[in-house]
């Protein structure tokens, strides 16, 4: 559910932040989205393209900030051919701005001639072949077919003039307004930046991706306060977009990233998904933190690490022990095809902090604990050497006197010295004690702890005294008799309390049967 509900917001606000630019996006969006010419015309960007990475940046922002110039502009065509001449002049009923597919008929060094049919021929005047690559310059050959653009059905000499780079432009903006109609998503490549976003090549034009639309991998990414230091290291990568706004008026083609990465995750996700098998272990990228868990790119698509699969520990929010792109490890625990949805766990792939509590502790063990939470029926205290478990104090076990509340007896962050009443590993329940810490019920379990202790002290000392320089020997005697006074102090410090309480408890039973035999209390 959590899952779903998510998906519909990112789409929701992907749609509506690309229709309404914000102030500073709206700015730094390029007001014309000429041609970049990367075939025709060599410029800045084709310079970015084909520069290592470290010399790439800075043409990269020139290229964004600077438009480039019209192919076959007034500058570049005499005015007596730019200008057309009078309706009744021309009668061969072609107009300004249309596309026309012709062939080739005939080549020379400064024009191309084009068959237009209907015994109409143009011509490509040599200014614009001049600026064409030599690869582009050696396909126009005689009889291949050429689709030109009417820049002048007929000029003062009477010609057709055409241009090849204007009607490579206008089928690039056919083709955006195609993309626009039918919400298909488009591979380009970053062709360089401004402060506002990337600019993006869609064939000769320039699309503009504001900040709000970059994919949120992409935007983690991106450090430092200057275009370049955030997007330089982007020019040439390769990235998807989908088009949401195409204005030709205005020279405007928007374009996101965030819009088009939902529906790749989808596809990518329907793929996956039949691939992946439960119990298979995977490493990904953590993509989002939510209040319910974390989702994880595990290779173009998203599963979700819900909270209590993060850790055996208690997490209240994934942001406790999860950070945005941090590579983790996770496993696959559940898949579901017809809800599309993956279930991912990371802490299957801990170690169960229960295993240890069911072989190193047992029951009457004396341990150290941290009080977490106090509550009206007893205290949570969570172990020193195995902070994952967390065993309750019953307001029963806290005191031998009546107690209304935990806090009349202990506080939060206490740490305490506790006894282990209950293990139980399938209910993953640990009971504890403050009020048998020195019940006389455990007299001979402590002594035995006690010696357990006292012999890998000593046998810890000796390891240290082995890797140390050899020093002068001490009598044997004298060694012996000090390790031996050693373990008899521990000894009755460890069972020094319980010895006094035994002693209560004998003059109590003592004064019990006193009581009992009183020949005054006899009938």
């Amino acid at each position: 559910m959590e899952q779903s509900e998510l998906d519909k917001n990112e789409e929701q606000n992907a749609v509506s932040s690309s229709v309404e630019l914000s102030e500073s996006e709206a700015a730094a969006a390029p007001e014309t989205t000429e041609e970049i010419a990367s075939d025709a015309i060599p410029t800045e960007a084709d310079v970015v393209d084909e520069a290592p990475a470290d010399e790439a940046e800075a043409p990269a922002e020139a290229e964004a900030e600077q438009p480039v110039s019209e192919v076959a502009s007034d500058d570049e065509t005499p005015a007596e051919d730019a200008q057309e001449v009078s309706s009744e002049e021309n009668d061969n009923g072609l107009e300004v701005g249309q596309l026309i597919e012709g062939t080739i008929s005939n080549t020379t060094p400064t024009a191309v001639f084009v068959d237009l049919g209907d015994g109409l021929e143009g011509i490509v005047p040599g200014r614009e072949l001049e600026m064409m690559p030599k690869k582009m310059l050696e396909e126009l050959q005689v009889g291949k077919a050429l689709t030109v653009y009417v820049v002048n059905p007929r000029n003062r000499r009477g010609e057709i003039l055409l241009s090849v780079n204007h009607a490579m432009e206008e089928l690039d903006w056919q083709e955006a307004e195609r993309y626009f109609e039918s919400k298909e998503v488009y591979d380009a490549r970053i062709g360089g930046y401004n402060k506002g976003g990337l600019i993006v090549r869609f064939g000769r034009l320039r699309g503009f991706v504001p900040q709000s639309q970059i994919s949120e991998m992409r935007q983690i990414r991106m450090s430092g306060e200057t275009p370049e230091e955030q997007y330089g290291g982007m020019v040439n990568e390769p990235l998807s977009v989908k088009v949401m706004e195409v204005d030709r008026s205005r020279n405007r083609l928007i374009l996101s990233e965030r819009a088009a990465m939902r529906e790749i995750r989808q596809a990518r996700k329907e793929s996956l998904i039949n691939e992946l098998q439960v119990g298979e272990v995977r490493e990904g990228t953590v993509v989002s933190l939510e209040n319910f868990g974390a989702f994880v790119d595990i290779g173009g698509a998203e599963g979700l690490v819900h909270l209590t699969e993060l850790s055996w520990k208690h997490v209240t929010h994934p942001r406790q022990s999860l950070s945005v792109g941090q590579k983790v490890k996770v496993k696959i625990i559940s898949v579901d095809p017809n809800r599309n949805r993956i279930g991912l766990s990371i802490r299957e792939l801990q170690t169960d902090p229960w295993d240890e509590i069911a072989i190193e502790y047992a029951v009457g063990q004396l341990v150290e604990a941290n009080i977490t939470k106090l509550t009206k029926f007893g205290a949570f205290a969570k172990l020193v050497e195995n902070p994952a478990v967390e065993g309750l104090v019953h307001i029963s076990e806290l005191s031998d006197d009546r107690v209304q509340h935990p806090k009349d007896v202990v506080k939060e962050k206490d740490r305490l010295t506790l006894r282990i009443v209950k293990i139980d590993v399938k209910n993953r329940r640990l009971g504890l004690s403050l009020k048998r810490v020195n019940s006389a019920e455990y007299l001979d379990q402590d002594l035995n702890a006690a010696f357990t202790m006292a012999e890998i002290n000593e046998q810890a000392g000796a390891e240290e005294s082995a890797s140390e320089e050899p020093q002068a020997e001490e009598p044997v005697e004298e060694t012996l008799q000090e390790k031996v006074e050693d373990v008899v102090e521990a000894v009755e410090e460890a069972v020094e309390g319980v010895v006094e309480k035994v002693q209560d408890a004998i003059e109590d039973a003592v004064e019990a049967v006193e009581n009992a035999l009183d020949p005054d209390d006899e009938d």
